[in-house]
């Protein structure tokens, strides 16, 4: 087929030799099957802004980092520098964190470069060599539920111990190979520690995963496994070959009323202290 013209810059740097045919075209991207060397890859192009169903919500770019000062400012401020790097960022996220997710050893495709827009990334292959199926398109026992179910969960497990919540998480973005589950589209990906969503965006990942398999095995719709995660992760106890049990109990138990007011005065008073030493040495 023809070359489409945001890939020809990767043709041009011998990266890409030649594109076979387009795989798929999303909300966010439109994928290709690529040749490159004696490897089949896909590159995943990127849509513009304006013509992406997908938007960039508050809720999953809360916390991205930004390279500097002036980009933060231009971003706030929604000029056209500022969309551009908004943009910029959104596709990089996804590149960060294939790369942090490999190197911890989640099934994610391999990236291989990001270039002009483009994420040239591992094609996952079923036995015969072909794209591999979507969860959503695969016929499933009882058993493979219950088996794919826990790969998974294990897998949200081993995301988060590396500070990652994929934040769209369901059965259209899930792979399976030869294999199993592959985890796919990662641009929403949440940073754990500095987005205020990301445990409910956690739970929600995990609620869709009981709420599909659950279909085939009944029983898992009655697990808990995102709030139990979530907690351990708060607690510092999350590792990623803990013992899970899809249970989780709320702390129920009433604040010390007269306690927390004892610390809010203790708080007070060394306030009180701290501006009295303040205004002796003025």
């Amino acid at each position: 087929m023809k070359t489409p013209s945001r890939i020809e810059p990767l043709v041009t740097d011998g990266l890409v030799d030649r594109v076979t045919r387009q795989l798929m075209s999303g909300k966010e991207a439109m994928v290709f099957v690529v040749e490159c060397g004696d490897e089949v890859r896909c590159a995943k192009v990127y849509k513009e802004a304006n013509k992406r169903a997908f938007r960039q919500a508050v809720d999953y770019t809360e916390g991205r980092k930004v390279k500097n000062s002036r980009q933060a400012r231009a971003m706030a401020k929604g000029s056209r520098y500022g969309r551009q790097e908004q943009e910029a960022a959104w596709q990089s996220a996804e590149v960060d964190a294939l790369y942090r997710l490999a190197a911890a050893g989640v099934r994610v495709p391999t990236p291989y470069n990001f270039h002009e827009g483009v994420l040239l990334m591992e094609l996952v292959a079923d036995e015969n060599g072909e794209p591999a199926p979507r969860l959503n398109d695969i016929v499933m026992s009882e058993e493979d539920a219950r088996r794919y179910h826990a790969f998974l969960v294990r897998q949200v497990v081993r995301m988060l111990c590396a500070g990652i919540v994929h934040g769209d998480l369901s059965e259209y973005n899930i792979l399976v190979d030869a294999d199993g589950p592959v985890i796919i589209d990662l641009p929403q990906a949440i940073d754990a520690a500095a987005n205020n969503n990301a445990s409910r965006m956690l739970e929600r990942d995990v609620d869709n995963l009981a709420a599909y398999f659950g279909q085939f095995a009944p029983e898992l719709m009655a697990t808990d496994y995102g709030r139990e995660i979530w907690s351990l992760y708060e607690a510092g106890r999350l590792h990623p070959d803990i013992e899970l049990t899809g249970h989780f109990k709320r702390d129920e138990k009433l604040a010390d009323l007269d306690e927390v007011m004892q610390v809010i005065e203790a708080a007070r008073t060394e306030e009180a202290a701290r501006r009295a030493r303040m205004d002796e040495s003025m």
